[in-house]
């Protein structure tokens, strides 16, 4: 069961100095006030990072509130969540930080919710499935920033040398997968299930058979019989045929996933928007289209897609609730958001900035994306042990595909180290 959020006081959390500048949450001083930001990296080298993005957003930001001066720290997605949850460890918490995951310290009491810091039409504009998964206890702590959908990509013109179609249900997909093989294609179905984000590929795939990481009363189901189905069928249909590559999947990074798609190695992945982008301005025939779903529920069965979306958090401090709050405003204005979500090629999280993003879109692809995210499910991050847990399953959940592997064991593994975590 969550933890309630309960008796959440100002001052939970200390707030560490910044030299001789004075930061949001420290005491008066002759250099201003400073807020602190804490984000990951979401470029891939110095023409994408996201440095430009945000040196032009905080000096709007500073030119609007004379006095105030923004820090912000970038680490690697690899490194952000381990550095945030080092500095609330030593009393040194952001003002605000940008992660993949919240509940840990809004069960900690160390958040502000979203109505202590946004206006009310700013707090009702997130999209609804982003709300659920960003609330505990009917508040909002998690306020999402950008997200993405997944979708099943497939190579079109590997598909047509082999004479394969599109698939709507598991059958068909291992029928695509051995054409795709008999003409030579590296990966007919590349299945990342390696630690970066096996979590994802997993989470597909248990919904694709009626399945998920947590029931209908929210508690974690990760070994139901749902989930153990959909990874033997993965293990006897696919891993054990040859149909996923050369590399095992427990060792396959979504990453070198992709780089093997856009390298034409891939029939089939499941990938989101930028990765649509990628390969289109490369040149390439991509289709895209829902998971198909277990042969058990049929083609005609609508399951969710899969979402992710990246969540800001506002940690309390003495004296900077107004501060953030005014920066978080303006972090969500349309063109802010849209110009962030349009520079990676991701979904905006509100309603106003979706329909702009939707009208001025480039590639009319983006629609299926946000339809998808419209009816998405998204990691338990809601549950304020889901950081740990999603590490287990990373670390762990590949291994139940493997040859040679028992299914249930792997999964009754992980969801005994899931108990674990909850009772810590």
């Amino acid at each position: 069961m969550r933890p309630r959020l309960s008796g959440i006081s100002a001052s939970v959390a200390a707030c560490g100095l910044l030299g001789s500048l004075v930061t949001a949450c420290g005491a008066p001083d002759e250099g201003g006030t400073t807020l602190r930001l804490v984000a990951p990296e979401y470029g891939s080298g110095p023409a994408t990072g996201s440095k430009a993005y945000w040196d032009k957003l905080t000096a709007a930001f500073t030119a609007a509130h004379p006095g105030t001066k923004v820090e912000v720290t970038l680490y690697p997605w690899a490194d952000v969540d381990r550095e945030v949850t080092r500095m609330v460890g030593e009393d040194d918490a952001p003002d605000v930080a940008l992660m993949g995951a919240y509940s840990d310290f809004a069960a900690q009491g160390r958040l502000y919710s979203a109505d202590e810091l946004l206006s009310v039409r700013a707090e009702a504009n997130f999209l609804p499935p982003l709300v659920k998964a960003g609330s505990v206890d009917n508040a909002l702590y998690g306020l999402p920033f950008v997200a993405s959908s997944r979708l099943l990509f497939y190579n079109q013109e590997l598909f047509d040398k082999a004479g394969a179609k599109p698939p709507k249900t598991w059958s068909e997909l291992k029928e695509a997968a051995e054409a795709l093989k008999k003409e030579g294609v590296l990966y007919p179905y590349a299945l990342p299930l390696g630690p970066e984000e096996a979590h994802a590929e997993a989470l597909i795939w248990e919904l694709s058979n009626g399945g998920g990481y947590t029931d209908i009363s929210g508690n974690y189901s990760i070994a139901s019989e749902q989930n153990t189905r959909t990874f033997r069928w993965i293990r006897d249909n696919l891993v054990a045929p040859a149909l996923t590559g050369p590399v095992p999947p427990a060792e396959l990074d979504r990453q070198d996933a992709f780089a093997a798609f856009l390298r034409g190695d891939v029939g089939m992945v499941n990938g989101y928007p930028s990765l649509l982008h990628e390969a289109r301005a490369k040149g390439m025939k991509v289709g895209t289209l829902s998971m198909p779903v277990s042969d058990t529920l049929g083609d005609g069965r609508n399951t969710p897609s899969a979402g992710v979306a990246d969540w800001m958090m506002a940690f309390r401090h003495d004296g900077n609730r107004e501060l953030v709050g005014e920066f978080l405003d303006f972090v969500y204005q349309d063109k802010n958001l849209d110009e962030f979500a349009g520079r990676y090629h991701l979904l905006p999280s509100t309603v106003s900035a979706t329909m702009a993003s939707r009208t001025s879109a480039v590639d009319p692809s983006t629609e299926q994306f946000l339809t998808a995210l419209r009816g998405a499910e998204l990691y338990p991050v809601n549950e304020p042990s889901w950081l740990q847990v999603s590490n287990t399953i990373k670390r762990n959940i590949g291994k139940a595909v493997a040859p040679s592997a028992d299914p249930k064991a792997v999964l009754e593994d992980i969801a005994e180290q899931a108990r674990n975590a909850q009772r810590e």
